[in-house]
């Protein structure tokens, strides 16, 4: 190989490296994707309205093997519909700025929440996202809170058929409610639930003894839900089961890695952690999550637990707090929250300061590099908040990135300006070691010394571009704030592949082309600047080498067609920014710019060779 070609060569191919990568694990097709979906929700509903689930999982007590039923924990009927599951207890309504639903009085259950400010699709007439939903109704999903009695203790407590009074009907920031219940044998339980103008919930529950034995109670919070859940299953993105547990730090569970967890008990899979403090449990998606929140000042026992319920199974997520002490005459009391919305950057990381909860940013799955790609958000939303477009934000940060990094880009490109200056030398030194490597490499590496070349140089501007490529992609993958956000013309989604197709005439023929012949007019527009910024430079002598550059820009149009459009507007845009960046410094540095030489070339025509050499395919013509 060519020693002037293979520095960039290095460069390209950890380029198709990377992105084959991402492709891989993190881009498959769209539509695909849409369609298996659409055909599990519909398996799981079949499967939901035909079994009859056991009883509902709740934490064990102390001593109890886990996975056991909390006390009373009956057996649940399925009823139909959502609606119908609904209409079968009697509900207190929900209503937030960012949220409506229900609860169950039966049970006390939070079982009902949707999002009023998410849609399920960009048409902001399509249905709003559904959360929480109850159990009897298709993929049951809920919260509810309690006590567990220590074992051999005979003493009734409430569970998921006590049918609670409240003292209203409407559960506002406002107005909270209280629900309260007496088990006939001294025990009166009170819980004041409340909410915010978000998505979070704060239980109080209250035990009054009035009977003439102490007992001692254990408070309990848990995320149950029903079904195994469709899933994206992209590596970058956590799905599933999610918690920080104080010393023992963040614990995140697929589904079906809890599934393969060792047995707690007979049909239960799962894992505990022990004498934690601070930090919450709880099941996320790609953009919301429900997730209850222990006291942060008391020791609890974390879990995550996956038990077989009638034909599929259950996942949970639970805290068991320490015993309580009641004494007779007193009252003992504990305090929880429920998370249960949108997982918006804003509202998380308030949370997490405002409320004391330990680490409650990582609800949001920022990964290993979220030093830089959680910075990197905070940007992109700065901008955004002031010029109300997340792509043109995208556009702003690539400039200041560009900025940022402009000397050592700038001493990058001046290296390769100087090497395509030196093309003739470095030619004549190949030929007069033509049979002597050794030589030929001590003869560059002597002009590179003296000249002050690095012959590296070309791949930073490839490698810096890396980590911003993974990072963005990580923002517009995960942040509920890339969702549905627009940019101008076609573009109504940036966290979505463009939705036009070259192969369909960009909607004039009415054929919806397969997956793998996506290619939207944005990863076209990003396909020509990569083909202009390699034409800029010499046409390499190797025809292996020039023919992989030919194709190289053919290759990653296609290669990008199902990546989010956000994505592609950056790397076109940066492509752009690097031309002109490159042609401003090979014309400084009085080399020069090949581009119209080689598209010339293409054409038949062919150019004098780079720094007035002669041309290679006529040097050896007498």
């Amino acid at each position: 190989m060519k020693e002037d070609n293979r520095n960039l060569l290095l460069a390209i191919v950890l380029s198709v490296i990377i992105l084959l990568g991402w492709q891989f694990f993190y881009a498959k097709p769209q539509m695909d994707k849409q369609q298996e979906a659409a055909r599990q929700t519909q398996q799981a509903q079949s499967q939901q309205a035909a079994a009859t689930p056991g009883s509902t999982p709740a934490p064990a007590g102390p001593g109890q093997p886990a996975g056991s039923a909390a006390p009373g924990a009956a057996a649940t009927q399925s009823i139909g519909t959502r609606e119908q599951a609904l209409a079968a207890s009697p509900r207190i309504k929900i209503d937030t700025p960012k949220i409506a639903g229900s609860i169950s009085l039966t049970g006390a259950r939070i079982d009902d929440v949707s999002l009023k400010a998410y849609h399920e699709t960009v048409d902001p007439k399509s249905p709003i996202i559904v959360l929480l939903s109850p159990v009897g109704g298709p993929d049951a999903y809920y919260s509810d809170f309690g006590w567990v009695a220590a074992p051999g203790t005979a003493v009734t407590l409430p569970n998921a058929t006590t049918v609670w009074t409240a003292d209203n009907q409407v559960l506002t920031p406002a107005k909270p409610v209280t629900l309260s219940w007496n088990n006939g044998q001294g025990l009166t339980f009170k819980r004041v639930i409340s909410v915010d103008d978000n998505a979070m919930f704060t239980i109080r529950d209250e035990v009054e003894n009035k009977g003439g034995a102490a007992v001692t109670l254990f408070p309990y919070g848990q995320i149950v839900r029903q079904g195994k859940p469709h899933t994206l299953g992209y590596y970058v993105l956590h799905e599933g089961l999610v918690g920080y547990l104080g010393e023992q730090g963040l614990q995140e569970y697929t589904y079906d890695k809890l599934d393969k967890e060792p047995l707690l008990s007979p049909g239960t899979t799962g894992k505990t952690w022990k004498d934690a403090v601070g930090g919450f449990v709880g099941i996320t998606d790609k953009y919301w999550a429900a997730a209850v929140v222990p006291d942060q000042q008391r020791k609890y026992e974390g879990r995550y637990s996956s038990v077989q319920t009638g034909t599929g199974r259950t996942y949970q997520a639970d805290f068991l707090g320490e015993g309580i002490a009641v004494a007779p005459g007193a009252t003992a009391s504990s305090n929880a929250r429920l998370f249960a919305g949108a997982k918006e950057v804003a509202a998380i990381n308030g949370y997490e300061e405002s409320q004391q909860i330990k680490r409650f940013d990582l609800l949001i799955d920022w990964g290993w590099f979220y030093f830089f790609t959680k910075p990197l958000f905070f940007v992109l939303d700065w901008i955004y908040k002031h010029i109300g477009n997340f792509g043109v934000a995208i556009l702003i940060v690539t400039v200041l990135l560009k900025g940022l990094f402009f000397p050592l880009a700038n001493k990058s490109y001046a290296s390769m300006a100087k090497m395509k200056a030196l093309q003739p030398e470095m030619t004549a030194i190949r030929e007069r070691y033509a049979d002597d490597k050794m030589k030929q490499q001590q003869a560059l590496m002597e002009l590179y010394k003296t000249q002050k070349i690095n012959p590296v140089a070309g791949c930073w501007p490839v490698l810096l571009q890396i980590p911003v490529f993974f990072a963005l992609y990580k923002i517009l993958f995960i942040t509920i704030e890339m969702r549905h956000a627009p940019f101008f013309g076609w573009i109504h989604d940036l966290a979505a592949p463009d939705p036009t197709n070259l192969f369909n005439l960009f909607g004039l023929i009415p054929f919806t082309p397969p997956a793998m012949l996506h290619l939207g007019a944005w990863p076209l527009i990003m396909g020509v600047t990569m083909f202009i910024q390699m034409k800029m430079n010499p046409e390499p002598p190797d025809p292996v080498q020039k023919m992989m550059f030919t194709w190289m820009p053919v290759f990653f149009t296609f290669l990008l067609g199902s990546f989010p459009a956000g994505l592609v507007i950056y790397w076109s845009w940066n492509n752009l920014l690097s031309v002109t960046q490159q042609g401003y410094i090979m014309k400084k540095n009085g080399v020069k710019i090949e581009l119209f030489d080689n598209l010339k070339g293409m054409f038949g025509k062919k150019p004098a060779a780079a720094g007035g050499a002669p041309n290679p395919a006529n040097s050896n013509k007498k």
